[in-house]
């Protein structure tokens, strides 16, 4: 997932900030339980049953995490509050809430142990999850960065030939501060940042790509394109013959290998090193076993045409972004990178996930909706500077999924977990 110098300086900059870096370090270093205690495990046991139901919200309560709706001591009344979210409205579609966790976090922007929450209808993912998050805490925690930000809108330009394109896009080229002024102009939070050019013979495509705050942006990077190629319809001294504010070069909401190699959304990484005796006794497993299955799975990803290789990325993000407010149908984007395995000195477990797309966001959208809300108060995600914190919440989550899941299907154990979680259980009526 290359990027050009300048992007390399930017992140170096974004990450540095006032910082030095062995501050920066401190907060990357892993944190031993013996000398930080974990907060309370949430439990696997019972997990449908209302006797634990309560002792989860009470457990969660003495962490200082509280509910209103989410729990349905409160009902939502008043429709309007969906204004801008939904059309037609006539009901919700109620989706059951889980939470996994403590988590520990050593990220830049996230640095703590998390209580995350899930929406899923899946049998066994908040169970699997859960799992993870414990391995990944009792190992001190998982390294979590937020390299760098990006979202974009990609318009294109049909002309008679070449000649008019090409003429075009020298024009396009110089006018960058003038986009770049016009964009200020329809919002607070956006920036544009830069344009990719593409020329295919009477076709101009120009990629612009914005950082939007704690937005996602899909909207914000809309609006300001518009207007931006209002600017070049009126201004450009070659005309073209029609145009369209997105000719599918963005990679919105699909996945793209574009994206994969650049950045759309936000890109993270995370890593963790699972200490050989967990890894025997949690997963039940050696790490021998689990680098076997890797290597399989990486070669079943290259010929099935995958692009990256992982397990199980969208699990865990459909669940967070319901749970939290966020774009579902981005997941299609989001949900691609790359699961690494290696056996390090003394035979412990090094694991690592990247992902490039991660379109997220802790203001605008969903977010602001009551339960949706109080998800991500949960993990701290609202008010200003949140969405890198939320974005390395994601990611270690993700990483948790990869480790549970890589871990079950080594040891044996992925139909026994859903068939254990996954199915209805008889009852006499």
């Amino acid at each position: 997932m290359p990027v050009s110098k300048d992007l390399s300086k930017e992140v170096i900059s974004t990450i540095l900030q006032d910082k030095t870096l062995d501050e920066v370090l401190e907060k990357l270093k892993t944190k031993p339980v013996k000398e930080k205690p974990l907060p309370p495990r949430i439990s696997n046991e019972a997990s449908w049953n209302k006797e634990h139901q309560i002792r989860r919200l009470k457990l969660l309560e003495k962490q200082r995490i509280t509910f209103e709706y989410l729990n349905g001591k409160r009902k939502i009344e008043d429709p309007s509050i969906f204004q801008g979210n939904i059309e037609n409205y006539i009901g919700l579609a109620q989706v059951p809430v889980g939470v996994i966790g403590p988590l520990r976090i050593n990220g830049l922007y996230a640095n703590g142990d998390f209580y995350v929450p899930m929406a899923t209808t899946e049998g066994a993912l908040v169970a699997s999850h859960n799992r993870g998050a414990m391995i990944i805490s009792l190992s001190g925690g998982a390294r979590v960065m937020c390299l760098t930000e990006r979202i974009s809108r990609a318009p294109g330009f049909l002309f008679n030939n070449l000649i008019e394109a090409g003429t075009f896009l020298l024009w396009a080229i110089e006018q960058f501060d003038t986009f770049e002024d016009i964009a200020k102009t329809t919002t607070r939070y956006g920036v544009l940042k830069d344009i990719r050019t593409t020329l295919e013979g009477n076709h101009v495509y120009l990629n612009f790509e914005y950082t939007t705050g704690d937005a996602s942006g899909q909207n914000m990077v809309t609006i300001a394109t518009e207007a931006i190629c209002q600017y070049i319809i009126n201004a450009s001294p070659t005309k073209p013959r029609n145009w369209f504010i997105e000719s599918n070069m963005s990679g919105d909401k699909k996945a793209t290998a574009m994206s994969y190699l650049f950045v759309r959304g936000k890109k993270v990484t995370a890593e963790v090193i699972i200490p050989r005796r967990l890894c025997v006794k949690l997963l039940r497993t050696t790490p021998e076993s689990i680098m076997e299955y890797a290597k399989m799975s990486i070669v079943g990803a290259i010929q099935s045409g995958s692009i990256g290789a992982q397990g199980q990325y969208a699990n865990m993000l459909a669940a967070i972004f319901i749970a939290c407010g966020q774009d579902v149908a981005c997941v299609s984007e989001a949900a691609i990178g790359i699961t690494r395995v290696d056996i390090i000195e003394n035979g412990d477990l090094y694991f690592s996930i990247s992902l490039p797309n991660l379109v997220i966001g802790t203001v605008g959208g969903g977010t602001g909706l009551p339960t949706q809300r109080e998800c991500l108060e949960m993990m701290g995600c609202t008010g200003k500077g949140t969405a890198k914190k939320f974005a390395e919440i994601c990611t270690a989550s993700v990483l948790a999924g990869e480790i549970s899941i890589m871990g079950a299907l080594a040891a044996g154990d992925f139909a026994k977990a859903h068939k254990e979680y996954g199915r209805k259980k008889s009852t006499k009526r």
